[in-house]
């Protein structure tokens, strides 16, 4: 009796699955089709967010499939608005110093430096044997700019500190001891602005009617006041009046100089004094002027600097850093 009673339990299973074998299928089918919308949907989300976090670094596309102007980096923003921050503040100083025009900036200066040899006729005996330090009145290079050299010390004028830094004008000087010793610290302010002090003697003697210990002494000595009070022995030596002979450059290499400038034209407050035949201002030239005032002057240094500006930058020029190119 048990065993009917299984027998019919079993066929009636069977009955019934074969009753609902097609209903199952397609709830199977819907149950498939469910999960797949889902997965679907999914994707679609995902593939939107990826969407997103790719245009966060290559720029949104629009309607139309085209992608939106990429934003400029912050840091190249910042470098543009303090670029024209500096514009701003140069042109404010051109107006504030009286100039005519705002001053040129030179280019920047060239990867490999230019070979300074002595200039023709400028050369000593010995001068290339001996490898003496060159003397010099032009750099040599194409572009148009000048080099601006100041000499002695002797007048000490805090306009033309704040006058040559509110303009980012460059300039190399050139030092006596005597006149500077009653005030080492005004040339110390014009070392830490970036400006290169140079050797030009103990006394500013004419050197040629020395002997070399006396040469030597003075360049030499000048040496040491340059290293005690600043620091630094000078590569670069003026000769006094431009004048200068063998022992000269014999003693100033004995002293550790590297070069000789002198200059191809002389600025003053009132006028210019040229070297060269046509009275004309050339790429690389070494423009010299001093440390003056109304004492011996017509006007005071910020005078004499209006004047150099004005020239040569109504002739297209830009003053360059002397050092940058040695």
């Amino acid at each position: 009796m048990r065993e009917v009673v299984q027998n019919d339990k079993s066929r009636a299973s069977r009955g019934a699955s074969r009753a609902s074998g097609p209903a199952l299928h397609r709830a199977r089918r819907r149950a498939l089709r469910r999960r797949g919308a889902t997965a679907t949907a999914v994707l679609a989300v995902a593939a939107l967010a990826g969407g997103c976090a790719q245009g966060d670094d290559h720029g949104v596309r629009g309607a139309a499939g085209q992608q939106a102007p990429k934003a400029p980096p912050a840091r190249a923003v910042d470098g543009a608005a303090k670029a024209r921050e500096a514009r701003a503040a140069l042109v404010a100083a051109a107006k504030r110093w009286d100039l005519k025009k705002v001053p040129l900036t030179a280019p920047a200066p060239p990867g490999k430096k230019p070979e300074i040899k002595a200039r023709e006729g400028f050369e000593v005996d010995g001068q290339e044997t001996e490898n003496l330090p060159p003397v010099f009145t032009t750099v040599p290079t194409k572009e148009k700019i000048v080099f601006l050299t100041i000499d002695d010390g002797s007048n000490k004028d805090p306009e033309f500190l704040k006058m040559m830094s509110e303009l980012k004008i460059p300039y190399t000087v050139f030092l006596t001891d005597e006149e500077i010793k009653d005030d080492y610290g005004y040339f110390k302010k014009m070392q830490a602005r970036g400006i290169t002090l140079n050797n030009h003697t103990l006394s500013h003697p004419y050197l040629p009617g020395l002997s070399y210990e006396e040469q030597k002494r003075e360049i030499c000595g000048m040496q040491d006041v340059m290293e005690k009070h600043y620091g630094k022995r000078p590569a670069l030596f003026r000769p006094p009046y431009g004048n200068y002979n063998h022992d000269t450059l014999r003693a100033a290499k004995s002293c550790g100089i590297k070069y000789a400038p002198i200059w191809s034209e002389e600025v003053y407050v009132d006028h210019w004094e040229y070297r060269e035949w046509d009275q004309d201002l050339h790429p690389g030239d070494i423009v010299l002027t001093h440390f003056r005032g109304k004492s011996d002057w017509d006007g005071t240094m910020t005078d004499m600097v209006r004047r150099f500006l004005d020239r040569i930058t109504a002739d297209g020029y830009a003053v360059a850093r002397l050092e940058d190119y040695l």
